[in-house]
């Protein structure tokens, strides 16, 4: 992210008014390799190719913002891989990582990473450290330190379902489990800061979240985020594209000030039950409209988007959750041009 670009994300969080409407995206393995012509594989084995393809998409796009920018990745197995769950890897197909836990009595045998050293971690910062000054050449900053969130690991660890039914039926054992994450999610963020002093974001991405109802968001979202996000930085970005609408009226308390979400609910809707208080970063259809959809639907999409907005403040256009697979060069330029377009006044 340039200097420029990082200026204008504080200045939108802060509530000035920006015209035309900043755009911008968050940009990682399910799109960035094939966009740019590599394997999945490739992207994750080379530095080069890693760095390559990200600026292929920064030069492409100058107008946009991309979130994190130079997000050093492994797929969902970034955090997993720490506690000790199997990888699985294909040339072309997303990472996955296998289940750790087989029951609720397995969380006693779980012992916290050490982020220098254990899974694929060390691996994240190491490509970050060996292109920090090709990076800074192309005249771009390491701004956020980046991870999954607490639930999201849990569930990860145990399996969507059995982490979910776990919560109701062994309550103190989830308890334990988010907690050994939690705590290793703050050391993690923490030596990413300690390793890049140019961080002033972090970034957690959380969909879990969104499968709960309110009484156990309260119990098992709330209090481990608002740990998470008790950190000194100027940017705290969540991202949880399942529904919202339970923790939404929470997430000022936890501290986020910066919300990508998916497209269940109206950005007017999510201002209100936010009231106003968290930039929104969203939110037209990802898969059907911005991967699927011709320029022309695009195009129209964005526009009725924007003509049904009763608020422009605390507000960057995108889609609802990251670019998934098969955006095209020509779909994502349409919506930018259009938002350039509409709202340049």
């Amino acid at each position: 992210m340039t200097e420029q670009q990082w200026e204008t994300l504080l200045a939108v969080i802060n509530g000035e008014q920006i015209n035309p409407l900043p755009t911008g995206f968050i940009v990682d393995s399910p799109w960035l390799p094939n966009w740019a012509g590599y394997s999945i594989m490739d992207y994750f084995s080379s530095a080069d190719i890693w760095f390559n393809a990200n600026m292929q998409a920064i030069e492409t796009f100058p107008q946009t913002i991309f979130l994190p920018g130079f997000w050093s990745e492994y797929g969902m197995c970034t955090e997993p891989s720490a506690f000790g769950s199997v990888c699985t890897w294909n040339e072309n197909e997303f990472p996955f990582a296998k289940r750790l836990l087989r029951s609720a009595m397995d969380v006693e045998y779980l012992e916290k990473p050490e982020p220098t050293k254990d899974g694929l971690l060390p691996f994240v910062l190491k490509r970050l450290q060996l292109m920090q000054p090709q990076i800074e050449k192309a005249g771009h900053k390491i701004r956020f330190a980046v991870a999954r969130g607490p639930l999201n690991i849990a569930s990860f660890l145990m399996g969507n379902t059995e982490f979910l039914m776990a919560l109701k039926l062994e309550s103190e054992r989830m308890h334990q489990l988010v907690s050994v994450v939690t705590d290793f999610l703050k050391e993690w963020l923490d030596f990413q800061r300690e390793c890049f002093p140019t961080i002033d974001g972090i970034m957690l991405l959380d969909d879990i979240v969104g499968f709960l109802g309110e009484k156990d968001f309260q119990k098992f979202g709330l209090p481990y985020l608002k740990k998470v996000y008790d950190t000194d930085v100027s940017v705290k970005f969540f991202h949880n594209d399942s529904p919202c609408k339970i923790s939404a009226p929470y997430l000022a308390e936890i501290g986020i000030n910066l919300l990508n979400y998916g497209i269940q609910h109206t950005i007017n809707e999510m201002k209100e039950w936010t009231e106003n208080k968290i930039t929104i970063l969203g939110n037209i259809p990802p898969r059907d409209v911005l991967a699927n959809g011709t320029p022309e639907e695009v195009k129209k999409t964005t526009t009725e988007l924007i003509e049904s907005l009763q608020d422009r403040s605390r507000l960057i256009l995108s889609c609802g959750g990251g670019i998934p697979p098969a955006v095209s060069t020509e779909n994502l330029r349409t919506f930018i041009t259009t938002v350039e377009t509409l709202t340049n006044a």
